[in-house]
């Protein structure tokens, strides 16, 4: 009996043990991830700011703005499919270029709104995700539910917004608008909590790579749940 004891308490002990290191690895993991979403944001306002203060490159921005999109989505793309194989400066130099033309283009909204309703849109989307993103850490829900209205959210929101460049249609706006910043707002709990439990799961020749393409997820969530809030709140020049 003594020795069943014994060994019913040193395998409750292994489990501790085991679950701090996990908790442990996940901490590392989301320290990374967040560390270069931070990156990437800061190179996208950097890289915009400056744009915005250079008449000549602003007009390259405004005037290629369709191809600089383009090669947008291709990077990301190509970022996202290339990733298992990429090692960690890989990953991160393209994630960082990737920021950077986002920079570019967002330039262009400084000619639409106020520098004023900008920078409050900024601060109310930083407010939403990092409320959302503690949530989708803390809660104890099973959010992996929520993945197949989401992503039905967002094809929804992407047609109509294609669809709506044709129409331009203010009322129309308003509804893309207002579906984005509930579609990207849930994504940002879900992605979070899918990607704590992403690194102990993947194949990735990188831990490096796998968490820039954390970043680079809750990135895209915080862009576009800003340029939903400027869309709705920002005030036109």
């Amino acid at each position: 009996m003594a020795w069943e004891t014994s060994g019913w308490q040193s395998a409750s002990a292994s489990s501790e043990v085991n679950a701090a290191l996990v908790q442990e690895s996940r901490r590392a993991f989301m320290s990374r991830v967040y560390g270069w979403m931070f990156a990437g944001l800061m190179v996208t306002g950097l890289v915009a700011l400056f744009t915005v203060s250079n008449q000549q490159l602003l007009n390259v921005a405004v005037a290629w703005r369709i191809p600089l999109l383009l090669a947008e989505l291709g990077l990301v793309f190509l970022l996202s499919l290339m990733a298992p194989r990429l090692s960690g400066p890989v990953a991160g130099l393209m994630f960082l270029a990737y920021s950077a033309l986002t920079g570019m283009t967002l330039s262009i909204y400084f000619l639409i709104y106020t520098a004023g309703s900008i920078g409050q849109a900024f601060l109310l989307t930083a407010g939403v995700f990092g409320a959302l993103s503690l949530y989708g850490t803390l809660t104890k829900k099973d959010l992996s539910a929520w993945g197949s209205f989401l992503f039905m959210g967002l094809v929804g929101v992407v047609l109509a917004g294609l669809v709506n460049l044709f129409l331009r249609s203010d009322a129309m706006s308003f509804v893309v608008a207002c579906a984005s910043v509930v579609v990207f707002a849930g994504l940002t709990a879900y992605d979070t909590q899918k990607l704590r439990e992403m690194h102990a799961t993947t194949g990735y020749s990188s831990a490096a790579s796998v968490s820039i393409v954390g970043a680079l997820t809750l990135y895209l969530d915080f862009i576009n749940l800003f340029l939903a809030l400027l869309r709705l709140l920002g005030r036109r020049r």
